[in-house]
């Protein structure tokens, strides 16, 4: 009988070994498995620009430097490069309001210069067509 007792006690440690192993190798493989489906998304969201949040960084960018020309305005009101920046600029923040007053301004300071002229007539015509 002890021997058979014997016999019993090695295979059942074997059994328990080989449980061992399967449930280490399982343990490993999930492991692995979902380390790697938690790192691919993460890689694959980092290479992706994100649109809405290059846009607002992007607006806001606009408007310091939008606020830096108005800055230079009020020290030099008259100063040309700040007022073709600002209205530029303003165009590209959507405030044709904005961009026209600034415009109309170098339009009569430097009545010679046709740009002038030409792109605030553009923008009044773009302004007359977005009321209607």
């Amino acid at each position: 009988m002890t021997g058979s007792g014997d016999e019993y006690l090695i295979s059942r440690k074997k059994q328990i070994e080989r449980r061992k192993k399967i449930v280490t190798i399982v343990s490993m493989f999930s492991f692995f498995g979902s380390t790697v489906f938690a790192v691919i998304p993460a890689i694959q969201q980092a290479s992706q620009p994100k649109p809405a949040i290059a846009s607002a960084s992007t607006e806001s960018g606009l408007q310091q430097q939008a606020q830096g020309y108005e800055l230079v305005l009020q020290r030099e009101p008259e100063n040309q490069l700040a007022l073709e920046k600002l209205s530029l600029l303003r165009l590209q923040l959507k405030d044709a309001k904005g961009a026209m007053e600034l415009l109309e301004k170098l339009v009569k300071l430097h009545p010679e210069r046709q740009d002038y002229k030409v792109v605030l007539e553009q923008i009044k015509k773009q302004e007359s067509n977005g009321a209607h």
